[in-house]
Order: structure tokens, then C-alpha cells, then sequence
């Protein structure tokens, strides 16, 4: 196989709490690539990241780091200071959607349907108590996290307590959020076109959490979606349209819930949705036809055409 010219550099690990499964991405995107002929090398998000990036001298960095500082404009910003193009979402799109709270504010404003929601912090000392304006049962989760880390279902006054306590330890903000009661679905979008719904079914969970993530057999997923074309549409519309809400690029993935009555509402949206061997983005392209290293090779190429536009400013 003739090896490509060009330098990519994947970027994985990290310090969140979701190391293991950028490294899983990581892994995955990097077989890839060696597949299509490239000659990948990888390097962690460190603190010798900046000097690895210039002796390396990629001509893309691939970025497949999960949550904080991979996912929330951090490495975006670090990228674009090198002034090395890099795959996925620019840094105020990245930092929009890693957080929950303005992600909502924005989805709220366009009259877009999420969830009721409220935030907390802990930064005077003492817990929250319980908000007056949401109802039990309620979805607790950091304010700025992915994968579903730290996300629990409070169902008591006790819970509640008990959660607020659990997460001060590690986190200074949370959300509290309504708990819907649904299937759970979530849409990819890939260079401005709406992939095929996929429906996720937690195996003896309350809900799709981390380990139902990133455990083989602890979720099952129908793609597409059994659901009527009307409900697909309308999830595949809404998105699109929170995709382009947060000025995305190249990739993103909007989890949902259905009630019965059939009405969605979005959870969040993943900027940097994962790649690793049970990620839902990768299931949904091959519903389109769009296999594994036909995607890696589409979001090389755009981040390659970007840094060919850098050269010629």
C-alpha cells in the first residue's frame, strides 16, 4: 500500500474522567487511518502536548479526547494558537455545547424542547436544597461532562441529599433536570446532513449511563430507529437544527427522549461524539453506508482542506 504524504497526529487520553474511552477512539481512529495507508502517530493530552505538536509538525491533528479540555474548546484553542488544522468543531462551538446549561438556554430561546432545568453550585460551602420549581423525580448532572459521568436519577428527598453530597466531592456545578419518562434516541449529523436514528435500550438500566456506553452487551441499539417516518424526520430536523444552533462543524450527535405520547425532547448534544467500537455515530453512518474508514477518511479531509485555506491566508 502506497502511505500517504501527509502527517496526522491523534490525540487521545487526556485527564477527565472519560481517559479510557478517548483511548478506546483513539485506538480506533488510529487503525484506520493505517488502513488508508496514512502513517498515524499519537500522542496524549499532556503537558507536553504543545512541544510534541511542534516537533511532530502535523499537517492535522486528530482529536479524539472526550469531555473536559478535549471537548469544550481547551485543545481547540491550543490548535488554533499552533495554527494546526484539526478535525471536529472550532472552540466556541465546542465550548457551547460541553455546556449543558447555555446549551439549553440556547435550545430554550429558539423554542426548541428540553427539558426544565436548573444549576447549582458549591462554591459557598453549603448544599443546594431542593428547587422549588421542578418536581421529583429528578435527572442530576455536571454541568460540563460527557458520557453520561456522574449522572444519576433522584427520586427522594434522601437521594437528593445524598447525591448533592456525593458529587461536592468532585464537582463544583451541577444541573438538575426533569426527569422524562421515554425511549431513549439520538441523531448524528455529518457535514450538514442528518444520519439515521438510532434507538438505544439499556439493558437492565434506569437509563443510557456510562458503563451502558461503553460495556459490550449492556445496551442494545436499533438503526434505524423502530419508529414511523414522521418521528424520524422530526428528530433528524431537530438535530440539524441544534447542530447549526451551536455553529458545529463537521460532526456532531443530539440525544433524545420520546414520551409515549411521541412528543422529543433534547438531552444535550455531543460535539466530539465518540468513535470507539459500541459509539452510536459510527452505527448510524453504516446505516447510510458510510463504514468506519470511509468516515475517519471524510473528517481527515475536511480538517486537510481547512489547513490548505490556513496556507493560503
Amino acid at each position: 500500500m502506497n502511505r500517504r504524504r501527509e502527517r496526522i497526529v491523534v490525540v487521545m487520553g487526556g485527564l477527565g474522567a472519560e481517559r479510557e474511552v478517548s483511548i478506546a477512539s483513539g485506538n480506533g481512529v488510529m487503525k484506520a487511518l493505517d488502513r488508508l495507508g496514512y502513517e498515524p502517530q499519537s500522542v496524549d493530552f499532556d503537558e507536553r502536548f504543545v512541544d510534541a505538536i511542534r516537533e511532530l509538525a502535523p499537517d492535522v491533528v486528530f482529536n479524539a479526547l472526550h469531555g473536559p479540555g478535549g471537548e469544550d474548546g481547551t485543545i481547540q484553542g491550543v490548535l488554533e494558537w499552533l495554527r494546526v488544522p484539526y478535525t471536529g468543531s472550532d472552540v466556541r462551538g465546542c465550548a457551547l455545547a460541553m455546556d449543558k446549561h447555555l446549551t439549553k438556554k440556547l435550545l430554550s430561546a429558539e423554542g426548541l424542547p428540553t427539558p426544565s432545568w436548573d444549576t447549582f453550585d458549591f462554591e459557598g460551602g453549603t448544599l443546594p436544597l431542593l428547587p422549588g420549581s421542578l418536581n421529583l423525580p429528578l435527572v442530576v448532572k455536571p454541568r460540563n461532562e460527557g458520557s453520561s459521568a456522574d449522572v444519576s436519577i433522584v427520586r427522594t428527598h434522601e437521594e437528593w441529599s445524598k447525591t448533592m453530597i456525593a458529587i461536592s466531592e468532585r464537582r463544583s456545578t451541577v444541573l438538575a433536570e426533569e426527569y422524562v419518562n421515554g425511549r431513549e434516541f439520538s441523531c448524528g449529523v455529518l457535514f450538514e446532513e442528518a444520519l439515521p436514528v438510532i434507538e438505544i435500550v439499556p439493558n437492565a438500566r434506569d437509563f443510557y449511563d456510562y458503563e451502558a456506553k461503553y460495556e459490550a452487551g449492556a445496551s442494545y441499539h436499533h438503526v434505524p430507529a423502530r419508529i414511523d417516518a414522521d418521528l424520524g424526520h422530526r428528530l433528524q430536523v431537530l438535530a440539524l437544527s441544534t447542530h447549526r444552533l451551536l455553529g458545529l462543524r463537521d460532526y456532531s450527535r443530539t440525544d433524545f427522549i420520546v414520551t409515549k405520547e411521541g412528543r422529543p425532547y433534547i438531552l444535550e448534544i455531543n460535539a466530539l461524539p465518540g468513535l470507539t467500537s459500541t459509539s452510536l455515530l459510527p452505527e448510524e453512518c453504516a446505516s447510510a453506508g458510510i463504514q468506519y474508514d470511509a468516515l475517519i477518511e471524510r473528517l481527515v479531509g475536511a480538517a486537510l482542506d481547512r489547513g490548505r485555506e490556513l496556507v493560503d491566508i
